[in-house]
């Protein structure tokens, strides 16, 4: 079966990784703009789903949920874990506005640890803040989870091509089988106005010392990588197509983050980074869709929308769209 996968972010890589597996003789082709300049560069790499994401039911929502971070976990037990850029980490959540702020009904529900913080632990940061929650999760340094799963992916005999895709019936003409994997470029592709940018822009600055990861609100959040590398944030822009490096949003980011933690103030930065996170109105989209030229009818499969969680549910996702294709080739196999 020859396949084409579009979109080379975390999603992408995901989805060909999943299907490899399922289909061992498939020739996969990835195909994307870019493997280098994605989303899944700039995110913080922090398993954390919040609560309003949403796929079509809550069934399958969880489900989504659940298979990443048994992937994600599966993998941190190997010796691949440190190559792969997957550990443990933990950390708070603290707010003010309230109690609500720092409930989770996915990750209450999922993480091994997730409770209410002490009146000691309150103390712990700067701001008097009234309520926390204390959580262990994962973390996924996607600088070097990314060039793992290409990697990976190329070993296994998959070619990565790097070209614009300016419609899905160009593609579809040449494989059986095609799995939109294209995050805002679906906006495009399938013209689908649900698709809405949330711009992101964050500080990666060199503070060895922080080991625990925190959020203010959902607004301010310091998240410690591998190296001594920590991801100061953030900024959600809804709306905005804008990715330049916002000077204002940099000092404003420190800013937050200093008076959370004191000791940020002599952290040197490394690079700022900005993103756009492909936000689909509703749910994020899996599923199937018959693709008809004037020659011939193929099936498929998007996988897009995430937001901003797809480096926490890209595997969940990814599994579900093979799912799919195995259904279309069970289809086809009856015709």
């Amino acid at each position: 079966m020859k396949v084409a996968i579009v979109g080379g972010g975390i999603v992408g890589l995901s989805t060909a990784l999943n299907l490899k597996n399922e289909f061992r003789d498939s020739k996969i082709t990835i195909i994307a703009s870019s493997f280098e300049d994605t989303t899944s560069h700039v995110a913080a790499g922090i398993f954390r789903v919040a609560s309003s994401f949403s796929g079509p039911t809550d069934e399958i929502t969880w489900k989504w949920i659940k298979d990443s971070y048994e992937y994600y976990d599966d993998i941190r037990k190997t010796e691949e874990a440190a190559l792969a850029g997957i550990t443990n980490v933990s950390g708070y959540i603290f707010a003010k506005s309230s109690p609500y702020a720092i409930k989770n009904q996915w990750m209450e529900k999922l993480l091994p640890i997730y409770r209410k913080v002490t009146p000691e632990e309150l103390k712990l940061v700067e701001g008097g803040w009234k309520y926390g929650s204390f959580f262990m999760t994962i973390l996924n340094e996607t600088s070097l989870h990314l060039p793992w799963a290409r990697q990976k992916l190329i070993l296994n005999g998959t070619v990565l091509v790097e070209k614009t895709v300016n419609s899905l019936k160009e593609i579809t003409k040449n494989f059986d089988l095609v799995i939109n994997c294209s995050g805002l470029g679906a906006r495009e592709l399938c013209n689908d106005r649900h698709l809405v940018p949330i711009r992101g822009q964050v500080t990666k600055v060199k503070a060895p010392w922080i080991k625990t990861f925190f959020y203010g609100e959902n607004d301010t959040y310091i998240i410690p990588g591998f190296n001594g590398i920590c991801t100061l944030g953030g900024v959600r822009a809804f709306d905005s197509e804008n990715r330049e490096f916002c000077p204002h949003d940099a000092a404003s980011i420190r800013e937050r983050c200093v008076k959370l933690i004191p000791s940020l103030s002599k952290a040197e930065v490394v690079r700022h980074m900005t993103g756009l996170r492909p936000h689909r109105e509703g749910n994020v989209r899996v599923e199937l869709e018959k693709i008809s030229d004037e020659f011939s009818s193929k099936m498929v499969v998007h996988n897009y929308g995430h937001g901003g969680y797809g480096v926490s549910t890209a595997p969940g996702t990814a599994k579900y769209a093979v799912e799919l294709a195995k259904e279309t080739r069970r289809m086809s196999s009856k015709l």
